[in-house]
């Protein structure tokens, strides 16, 4: 070993051991013309297959200027002809915070045992109050409290203070029935809206098949769709 030289510092985790893919391949044309039939046909498919909440998404934003960007799991509760919903607190959120200062928004489904992904880029938009209260309506009622209770990101003093909020909307709404706890306003659907939709089918020798829906503005109808190198 030359002078000049050093040994790299002993890392944490090492190449952890990991597995080739190759259940299945995209050929040139086996996908759809329109990026949301398809993650439809694929959601379906990881539905079908039984696969642990399919519906499980990374959502990532970021704040601007300074760029910074923030991610969590969440859960996609609709999808239509526009786009790919999600539901949060539209107050103290810290995703919200990112979208004051920048809409661009990325999700990510990963399902391990179809060996796919689906990375989605777009802009985001906030559903109307009637579409967020018809989600509001099928959640359990205890999850209707929370979202009352809970100020979202914000720092608390400890457990007793979020039980003590939580027990307050539970007075609150005692004598109210399940499906008449009224959505809260600042409580509600983000939507994202793709720019850009990628299908990824995990290959063997990491030579993986990547289509890429794209256009240039959300208005667009037409869709470009192109392979990419893996």
């Amino acid at each position: 070993m030359s002078e000049t030289q050093k040994t790299p510092e002993e890392p944490i985790i090492f190449a952890p051991k990991t597995y080739q893919y190759g259940k299945y391949k995209i050929g040139d044309h086996d996908l759809l013309s329109n990026p949301i039939d398809q993650f439809n046909k694929w959601f379906k498919e990881a539905q079908e297959k039984k696969l642990d909440l399919p519906e499980c998404t990374t959502l990532s934003t970021a704040e601007l200027p300074s760029g910074r960007i923030s991610s969590r799991v969440v859960l996609l509760k609709e999808l239509d002809h526009k786009g790919f919903i999600v539901y949060s607190n539209l107050d103290t959120s810290r995703k919200i915070k990112d979208l004051k200062s920048n809409k661009h928004a990325a999700l990510n489904f990963f399902w391990k045992d179809l060996q796919r992904q689906v990375r989605v880029e777009g802009i985001v938009e906030f559903v109307d109050y009637e579409t967020s209260s018809r989600y509001y309506k099928t959640r359990p009622r205890g999850s209707k409290i929370g979202a009352w209770a809970s100020p979202q990101t914000t720092v608390i003093a400890g457990r007793e203070e979020l039980n003590e909020r939580y027990q307050k909307f539970e007075e609150k709404f005692k004598d109210v029935a399940d499906d008449d706890i009224p959505c809260p306003e600042k409580w509600g659907g983000i939507r994202v809206v793709p720019l850009e939709v990628e299908m990824w089918q995990g290959g063997k020798s990491r030579l993986h098949d990547r289509f890429v829906y794209r256009r240039e503005k959300i208005t667009d109808d037409k869709w470009e769709l192109v392979r990419l190198a893996p």
